[in-house]
């Protein structure tokens, strides 16, 4: 049983036949992002090179709506998937203050930190990565 195939994985902000997007709740990192396949792969070898692309096609959009709506320090994209053999990216704004920096937020926290997430975060996100990916024509 694979938990991202089971669960959507998150509050769901954008999807298509392929893969979708969601936003993580996780009050330390607001904005954190996981781009989720949506057939139980492993590796991004396993899909065709068009499938890769449009996979990095989106985990660009998602890092892209992050920076607008947040400015973070810096952004982390990470595919790990140690513990959940499922083709994932995440999608993590950092900021210098923030419980983990400069560590990797699966590190030892540096300090105590409570980040404040912007008003309406899931439907900004939402709006922008839509825009991004679908475009208005002409």
């Amino acid at each position: 049983m694979c938990e991202l195939c089971e669960n959507v994985g998150g509050t769901l902000l954008w999807q298509d036949a392929l893969c979708r997007v969601v936003l993580v709740e996780d009050r330390d990192y607001p904005g954190f992002c996981r781009v989720i396949w949506m057939k139980h792969v492993q590796e991004m070898t396993d899909l065709p090179v068009a499938e890769r692309r449009h996979l990095m096609d989106v985990v660009f959009a998602v890092e892209s709506a992050v920076r607008r709506m947040l400015q973070p320090d810096k952004v982390n994209l990470a595919s790990l998937g140690n513990l959940t053999p499922h083709l994932h990216w995440h999608i993590i704004p950092r900021w210098r203050g923030d419980r983990h920096f400069p560590n990797p937020i699966w590190g030892e926290m540096q300090r105590d930190a409570q980040p404040a997430a912007p008003e309406k975060l899931a439907e900004g996100l939402r709006t922008i990565i839509h825009e991004a990916l679908h475009p208005a024509s002409g």
